[in-house]
């Protein structure tokens, strides 16, 4: 780990390694959205990072050891990015991240639904999401990429997520 650490504090050492902006809006976007490839991240990004952001951020959590990154055996110029067992362990993390804002800020239904899953399901779904995470991020990461392995939990995710979209879609048309 190359930063300079203010304290021994685990508090204020986890926020100087994952406070910044992006970080674990990233991990965020590869750990539910499965999107593993630079132009994924990029172009799905909710928030709008920027590209040279998203560079940047990528490097330092490669450097960290929070992903990984190895060469795409499908596109010469492409590369897939994985969660390390420590961004796994981030799950607890942020299904009570996602339960603190459910509860204390105007949420919209369509992006907090897998927040609130998650609060459902306790330890015991964060548990099974975090084993199905390392099948599709360090067992089988090319598996993982292109669909071949994937997480009953993410699915379970997912689908909840689309439904909710597309319910708020037919209530707009």
């Amino acid at each position: 780990m190359d930063i300079e650490l203010r304290s021994g504090c685990p508090i204020n050492l986890t926020m100087e390694v994952l406070g910044d902006r992006w970080s674990l809006i990233i991990i965020r976007d590869i750990m539910f959205g499965n999107r593993r490839h630079f132009r994924e991240l990029l172009t799905h990004s909710e928030e709008g990072i920027a590209s040279n952001i998203l560079a940047a951020r990528l490097k330092r959590l490669l450097s960290l050891g929070f992903i990984s990154k190895r060469d795409d055996p499908s596109h010469s110029q492409k590369a897939i990015y994985s969660l390390t067992e420590p961004a796994i362990q981030l799950v607890p993390v942020f299904a009570m991240i996602g339960a603190w804002g459910r509860r204390h800020l105007p949420v919209s239904e369509e992006l907090s639904i897998r927040a609130e899953l998650l609060e459902e399901g306790g330890p015991p779904l964060w548990d099974e999401f975090m084993e199905d995470l390392r099948q599709i991020h360090i067992v089988d990461p090319i598996g993982g990429a292109n669909g071949t392995c994937t997480s009953a939990v993410l699915a379970k995710l997912t689908a909840a997520f689309l439904e909710v979209r597309a319910r708020s879609s037919s209530q707009i048309s």
